[in-house]
């Protein structure tokens, strides 16, 4: 509790810092993460080469440098939330014209969706753009963090421009709650569930459990899935596009829906490596 009212007045002050000087202190914590502190350096590593096999110790090393750059932005990035204008938010975080054509579709016919994504590009920021641009209700389905007081403030950052939160415990019970409004659901779709009840599959050169859980769901709600990119453009701005992967997830074969995200997943990282959540342990249980 102490540490979060200490960090707080920071965090704010932090959050209304002008462009040159945020990104300015984002270097500075870029050169204690990398050079001194060496944050995760062996799993971003162990990640890379496995995953790059085909490129050589120089490439794999610039790939590192670019992606602790990113993530430190990424990090400082979240916090802005709190104070940022709209007009801000969707200059630095822009929709692209087909993917607002699509959900204007979806909402015209009264169709809620879900949304699969991967920690790639700023994620958080593509949430308050949805919901400044569209008109479907945005649910983000999200892990809640063991500190109370951090969990209230991530709630209060994500909830800003109206996106609504649900535990991911609570997915499918939720979703069957809110099946009478028009909505879009998002779920970050690589993180790292238990072996035993995974999906199993080749994700970067390596077997790679997925959940089931977002493929299941949209089974059974039957809603079409959508898989969301955010790339980025440059310093400080992401652009998001999207494509529909399956209108009618009800008539899918076991293991499509998980499969067709991973490979579209893949795709992006391939194209832009470095902003994709290396320091995740994202290979820790191996396939039996």
């Amino acid at each position: 509790m102490i540490a979060y009212y200490l960090a707080l007045p920071f965090i704010y002050l932090l959050s209304l810092l002008p462009w040159w000087l945020f990104y300015g202190f984002s270097d500075i914590v870029f050169f204690l993460l990398y050079y001194v502190v060496g944050y995760r350096k062996k799993v971003v590593w162990e990640n890379l080469k496995n995953s790059f096999p085909e490129k050589s110790d120089a490439e794999r090393k610039k790939i590192m440098r670019k992606y602790y750059r990113y993530l430190c932005d990424l990090f400082l990035e979240t916090f802005q939330t709190l104070t940022m204008s709209r007009s801000y938010a969707l200059k630095h975080c822009s929709l692209d014209v087909k993917a607002q054509e699509l959900f204007k579709k979806y909402y015209e016919e009264k169709k809620s969706f879900i949304i699969v994504m991967g920690h790639f590009g700023n994620w958080e920021w593509a949430g308050n753009t949805f919901s400044l641009v569209c008109k479907h209700q945005l649910y983000v389905i999200y892990h809640p963090l063991a500190n109370k007081y951090f969990n209230d403030l991530i709630i209060k950052i994500r909830t800003r421009f109206g996106t609504k939160l649900s535990a991911m415990t609570n997915a499918f019970r939720d979703m069957v709650g809110y099946r009478n409004q028009v909505t879009a659901t998002a779920f970050i779709a690589d993180q790292t569930p238990f072996p035993e009840n995974a999906y199993w599959t080749q994700f970067l050169q390596q077997d790679t459990p997925v959940f089931r859980g977002t493929e299941k769901i949209a089974s059974k709600m039957n809603q079409p899935v959508v898989y969301v990119s955010v790339k980025r453009k440059k310093r400080g701005y992401y652009h998001i596009t999207a494509e529909t992967l399956f209108e009618e997830p009800a008539k899918t074969k076991d293991g499509e829906i998980s499969e067709a995200h991973t490979r579209r997943l893949e795709q992006d990282i391939r194209e832009q490596p470095e902003i994709w959540l290396w320091s995740h342990r994202r290979w820790k249980y191996k396939k039996k």
